[in-house]
C-alpha cells in the first residue's frame, strides 16, 4: 500500500515506525522539520518530503497521484483537515484520515464526508487514551482492557499473583474452577516470552496472562487469576488537558474526582465545566500538596501532562505517599518498559493506541477493530468473515480446520448479539465476527489473507 504520512511528530513518528515494518507498505513521510525527517529516514526505509503537507506541490512531490492513503497527523486540526481536502479534489486519494484534536470539530461529525470535508476517519488520540484509562479504572486489577464487537467482548491482560486460584495448576481445569463462565486464554507471557496456551500448561505467578470473555464475566475471570483489587472510590489526575479535562468529565459521575492544574486560567476553566470533580491549582510533584489533599487514601492517580518526566516522578511520589495504583501518560517508547519495572503500575503509550485505531483502516480484508499489545510486539484484531465456503478460506470450516500460523490463536466469534467462546468445533460463518491474538506481528498478513476473500481461491 502506498501511504503518504503528514507530519513527522511523535504520533506521526510511532506510525510510520509501524508502517514500515511492514514489507507490503510503501511510506513518504512530509514535515518541515528537516532534522526530524533526517532522523526517522536514518532509521527506517522510507521516502521523506521536507515541506508544507497542505500545499498541493508538496502533495505531489510526495506521490499522492498515485497514493493509496494520507494520514494527516500533524498538530494543527487545520492543516489536516486542508490536506484531505486537497488530496481529494487534486489527486482522488482513496482514503484519507486525519488526526483532530479539537473537540469542537470532533463533536461535530456532520463536518466530514463526501459532502463536507472530505475525511473518511478522524482520530482522536485524546479521546482514544481517555477511554482506555477509563477501562482500567474500571477493572483496576487489570494491566490492559480492550474491547471488540462494540463492547460484547473484551480482551483482558492481568498479572497471574501467588494465591490465585488458577496460579498452579493447568489451564484445561478453568472450566471446573469457573463453572457456568465461558472464556478462553489467548496468550501467556512469562518473563518477556510467549508460552502457548495449551490445555496442560500450567499458570505461574507473575505470567501475563490474556484472556477473552463476554464482558458481562470479565470481573468473574480476573478473581481466578489474581485477589481482586478493592472498588475504586476517589481518582486523582495530574494534569487538566485534553485528556485530563475529559478523564474528570466521565469519571465524575462515579467517582470522587480531584485535578491539579498548573496553569491558572486552565484550572479556572476547569472548575466552570467540571460537576462534582475539584480542581486544584498547584504541581502534582509537590509532595506538600499530595500530602494535603490526602493522597494516601487515593486509589488511583494519574499523571497526564504533556511532560514524560514530570509525569513519572508525580506517579512515582504519589505511589511512596501512598497512592494505592498509579499511571502514568509516557510518550517515549523508551520511558515505557523502565518505568513499569519500578513504581509505577501501568505505563500508558498514546502512540500505542491511537496505532490500533489506524490500522483497522490499513488492514487488509475486512478488519474493524486493531489493537497493539505489549509495546507493540503483539497484535488483537477483529475481522469479518466475508463470502462463502468457496471464496473464503475460513468459512464453513471448524476453528481446528484453520491454518494459522504459530503463536496465533482464535479467542471468541460474535455472531450478531451472541458470545461464542473459541472451541476447536466451532464452524465460522459468514458475518462472524472473529477475535485473533496475533503474538508474532511477521504473522499479520498471512492472517490478514486468510480473512480476503478470493473468487479464484478455489
Amino acid at each position: 500500500m502506498n501511504i503518504i504520512i503528514l507530519g513527522a511528530g511523535q504520533v506521526g513518528f510511532s506510525v510510520a515506525t509501524e508502517l514500515a515494518k511492514e514489507e507490503s507498505n510503501e511510506i513518504t513521510v512530509i514535515d518541515v522539520e528537516q532534522s526530524i525527517l533526517s532522523d526517522l529516514q536514518d532509521h527506517l526505509d522510507l521516502r521523506t518530503i521536507t515541506g508544507n503537507g497542505s500545499y498541493p506541490g508538496v502533495l505531489k512531490q510526495a506521490g499522492a497521484d498515485d497514493a493509496d492513503m494520507l494520514i494527516a497527523l500533524t498538530n494543527s486540526d487545520e492543516i489536516n483537515m486542508v490536506a484531505c481536502q486537497i488530496a481529494h479534489t487534486l489527486f482522488h486519494t482513496p482514503t484519507k484520515i486525519a488526526r483532530i484534536r479539537s473537540q469542537e470539530y470532533m463533536q461535530k461529525q456532520q463536518l466530514f464526508g463526501e459532502n463536507a470535508i472530505p475525511v473518511d476517519v478522524t482520530i482522536s488520540p485524546e479521546n482514544l487514551v481517555t477511554e482506555y484509562i477509563h477501562h482500567l479504572v474500571e477493572h483496576p486489577s487489570a494491566l490492559q482492557v480492550l474491547d471488540f464487537a462494540g463492547g460484547k467482548v473484551q480482551l483482558v491482560a492481568v498479572k497471574a499473583y501467588h494465591g490465585g486460584p488458577l496460579v498452579g495448576h493447568e489451564l484445561q481445569t478453568v472450566r471446573k474452577h469457573i463453572p457456568g463462565v465461558d472464556m478462553r486464554v489467548a496468550a501467556i507471557f512469562r518473563q518477556g516470552e510467549s508460552m502457548p496456551p495449551t490445555a496442560d500448561c500450567v499458570i505461574e505467578a507473575d505470567d501475563e496472562v490474556f484472556f477473552v470473555a463476554a464482558r458481562k464475566h470479565i470481573r468473574t475471570v480476573i478473581s481466578e487469576l489474581r485477589k481482586l483489587d478493592k472498588p475504586i472510590k476517589r481518582v486523582m489526575l495530574a494534569g487538566g488537558g485534553n485528556i485530563g479535562g475529559q478523564l474528570a468529565a466521565l469519571l465524575e459521575k462515579d467517582y470522587q474526582v480531584k485535578v491539579i492544574e498548573t496553569d491558572l486560567r486552565r484550572s479556572n476553566q476547569l472548575s466552570g465545566e467540571l460537576n462534582s470533580a475539584i480542581v486544584f491549582h498547584g504541581d502534582a510533584a509537590n509532595p506538600d500538596l499530595l500530602i494535603e489533599e490526602n493522597i494516601e487514601s487515593m486509589d488511583v492517580f494519574c499523571a497526564l501532562t504533556n511532560d514524560d518526566e514530570a509525569n513519572i516522578l508525580s506517579a512515582m511520589l504519589a505511589k511512596r505517599l501512598g497512592a494505592r495504583k498509579v499511571m502514568s501518560l509516557i510518550n517515549r517508547p523508551a520511558y515505557v518498559e523502565l518505568v513499569e519495572s519500578g513504581l509505577i503500575d501501568i505505563a500508558i503509550s498514546p502512540h500505542q493506541v491511537t496505532i490500533g485505531a489506524m490500522l483497522a483502516h490499513i488492514r487488509r480484508g475486512d478488519v474493524v477493530a486493531v489493537h497493539a499489545l505489549r509495546r507493540g510486539s503483539a497484535e488483537a484484531i477483529e475481522a469479518i468473515a466475508h463470502g462463502d465456503k468457496k471464496s473464503s478460506r475460513v468459512i464453513g470450516r471448524r476453528l481446528e480446520e484453520l491454518k494459522l500460523p504459530k503463536g496465533t490463536t482464535i479467542g471468541a466469534i460474535v455472531r450478531g448479539e451472541e458470545v461464542l467462546i473459541a472451541h476447536h468445533d466451532i464452524v465460522i460463518e459468514s458475518e462472524d465476527h472473529v477475535i485473533l491474538f496475533i503474538t508474532n506481528k511477521r504473522d499479520i498478513s498471512q492472517v490478514e489473507k486468510l480473512f480476503h476473500p478470493d473468487i479464484t481461491f478455489f
